[in-house]
């Protein structure tokens, strides 16, 4: 989902829909088609690339359904909550700048979003090791829902979904097989199910991701004397996951299975103080593309962190 997001950018960046001073007070079709053309290509682009992230080497199947409420602890739902938030933005904020009307702009970036994440749930519904997942609409339709809602009550977003990630490094201890004399490591385990590269860790490694909710301290209280740029922010992630349900898995006819002591799959609970980096004013339409583009992403800051393990921990620095 995080690639399709990643190249969605490619159409807000280059087009300078960042800037609001670029828009059109009337339709204008030179931009409209335009962005069809863009949308178009990346869409048919990404889709490719996806399928070839995700599905080149799972085998084919007829349509299903499949339940994974609480695989990966949740993260990739609220992985589909965030990346179907920011694409409602991005369309949304590309129409404005083609001259569209406020609702239709509205009705168009929701559409448009909800047929993205739905091409995704239908290849994940032929897929034999997947399936069609209600749980994924859902947050599909909340992370839409989370953007239409606040601009049809207050005409900005006082509440925007972020994500941040970390560099993490898997120890190399060896592990036994309980059926045979094959050994194995955490860190081989995660290479494959992660892949070895940033962008494939990036897209694939929950353990070291956290999907925020920030919040603009300022625009909920006005009155007050808070800076305008300035958020509190609310993160979930999750740790010691090497499996979508369970940390056991077959490699080779080997069985290998993780001490529930040692590597406990626990949620983690966030506050952190953030950035609205769109808060930031600037006369330059390139920095004002760059702060929006910056404003997916949680800054990195002291946090404190809330788990069942440690209760509470604190981080000087958090990613």
């Amino acid at each position: 989902m995080l690639l399709l997001a990643g190249i969605c950018l490619c159409i807000y960046s280059s087009t300078g829909q960042g800037d609001s001073l670029n828009r059109t007070d009337s339709f204008n079709k030179k931009r409209f088609w335009k962005l069809t053309t863009m949308g178009s290509s990346i869409y048919g682009t990404s889709v490719y690339l996806l399928s070839k992230a995700w599905y080149q080497n799972t085998p084919r199947s007829s349509f299903h359904t499949f339940n994974d409420w609480q695989e990966w602890k949740n993260m990739d739902k609220l992985g589909h909550a965030f990346t179907s938030y920011f694409e409602t933005e991005l369309i949304y904020q590309g129409a404005m700048w083609a001259g569209m009307q406020r609702t239709s702009a509205l009705l168009t970036a929701a559409g448009l979003a909800m047929i993205f994440q739905g091409t995704i749930e239908m290849l994940d519904a032929y897929s034999a090791e997947w399936g069609f997942s209600f749980y994924d609409l859902a947050f599909n339709v909340a992370g839409i829902g989370l953007f239409t809602t606040q601009q049809i009550i207050w005409d900005q977003q006082r509440i925007r979904l972020k994500v941040s990630s970390w560099s993490k490094r898997y120890p190399n201890d060896q592990i036994f097989s309980g059926n045979s004399e094959e050994t194995t490591t955490i860190r081989t385990r995660t290479r494959e199910l992660f892949g070895r590269s940033f962008p494939e860790r990036f897209l694939k490694d929950y353990n070291r991701q956290t999907i925020w909710a920030s919040f603009n301290l300022s625009s909920f209280l006005p009155r007050s004397e808070i800076p305008v740029w300035l958020n509190l922010a609310l993160g979930y992630g999750a740790n010691n996951m090497f499996g979508g349900f369970g940390n056991e898995w077959t490699q080779e006819n080997a069985f290998f299975s993780l001490d529930k002591q040692h590597y406990d799959r626990y949620s983690q609970f966030y506050l952190a103080p953030d950035i609205d980096w769109t808060k930031i004013p600037s006369k330059s339409k390139f920095v004002r593309t760059f702060l929006t583009v910056l404003n997916l992403f949680k800054m990195p800051s002291p946090a404190l962190e809330f788990n069942r393990k440690d209760t509470v921990k604190l981080h000087l620095l958090h990613f």
